[in-house]
């Protein structure tokens, strides 16, 4: 396997709150490889997103990084001065955000939203050729060229995720973190997104970081998945053997929760209790409390994350001498 383009390494990022603190993320440690797109997946509140805002150093006051590394082209990108992270961002690393309506500037017609994060990266750019550009991009993304003309509010839900995804995509960056890019869009156009994106990562030799809570998805289209529980991440390995053979009982959990589409077997299984509570998480494992499989020794210790077979996985159930 070539080189990591971006590597995480034991990462911690905490919100202090009126009643304590607020654990988001813990000892998160992963790497982003050239042409391949790596999976994030958990139930909301395990902090994806926050992992994922990370990257582009966009956690919000008063969440911060208390430890570890983001290490892109041999920098720390925590560390980099406010100028040299405004040409990181759009550039380099971009990200498809969550909610397109909050994040589109209202006021605006979305040609002078792409012209502007264009001409932030390559003052010399003429208007003509940003123009072309900008118009291959969106019928690109099954928007006609003439909708650029519009202003946000104009569009559908589902053509404003688009142009969320062409915005983050026209500077052919190196990292594109995606949260959630299909939400707002049926499925025969979540099937154009994906062909556009493995296309686009071929071409360009991107790197991907997808984080969704669409199993689906992300077993069409990543090479490795990371799992992420109570802030931790829980399994990590290529999507074959996470959805063949899911060790951890919460990665268990989540596949068996996905519908059964043949009809067959109509009993949908739902996983027990609620997720941890990240100011005062269980002193053990933060499955233990829901874990069909829990033992002593996994409400009194944490679980390192160890290598087993192909994958990795933090569960005391594949412990040596346990």
């Amino acid at each position: 396997m070539n080189s990591p383009v971006c590597e995480i390494k034991n990462l911690h990022i905490e919100y202090p709150i009126a009643i304590g603190t607020v654990r988001a993320v813990e000892d998160a440690s992963l790497n982003l490889y050239p042409g391949k797109v790596l999976g994030l997946v958990g139930e909301s509140g395990c902090g994806k997103s926050t992992l994922g805002l990370s990257l582009l150093n966009l956690v919000r006051p008063p969440g911060k990084v208390s430890k570890g590394s983001i290490i892109y082209k041999g920098q720390d990108i925590l560390t980099l001065p406010g100028k040299k992270l405004l040409k990181l961002r759009g550039r380099n690393i971009s990200m498809i955000f969550q909610n397109p309506l909050t994040s589109l500037n209202p006021l605006m017609k979305i040609k002078d939203q792409f012209y502007d994060t264009m001409i932030h990266h390559e003052p010399g750019l003429k208007k003509e050729a940003a123009m072309k550009r900008i118009e291959e991009l969106v019928e690109l993304l099954g928007i006609e060229k003439k909708r650029i003309h519009e202003f946000p509010h104009q569009l559908s839900g589902g053509m404003r995720q688009r142009i969320m995804i062409g915005l983050a995509l026209i500077m052919k960056p190196d990292i594109l973190i995606a949260d959630e890019p299909t939400t707002s869009l049926d499925v025969i156009v979540e099937a154009g997104f994906i062909e556009l994106l493995n296309q686009l990562r071929q071409t360009y030799n991107l790197s991907v970081m997808l984080i969704s809570h669409n199993l689906g998805l992300v077993a069409e289209i990543a090479e490795r998945v990371a799992v992420m529980y109570g802030g931790k991440i829980v399994e990590e390995g290529s999507a074959e053997s996470i959805y063949s053979n899911p060790l951890h009982p919460y990665t268990l959990g989540l596949i068996q929760c996905i519908p059964n589409i043949k009809l067959e077997n109509q009993h949908l299984f739902t996983m027990p209790g609620s997720p941890p509570d990240l100011v005062h998480p269980p002193p053990g494992c933060r499955f233990s409390p829901r874990c069909p499989k829990v033992m002593a020794q996994c409400r009194k210790e944490l679980p390192p994350l160890i290598r087993k077979n192909e994958q990795k996985v933090a569960c005391w159930l594949y412990r040596e001498n346990r």
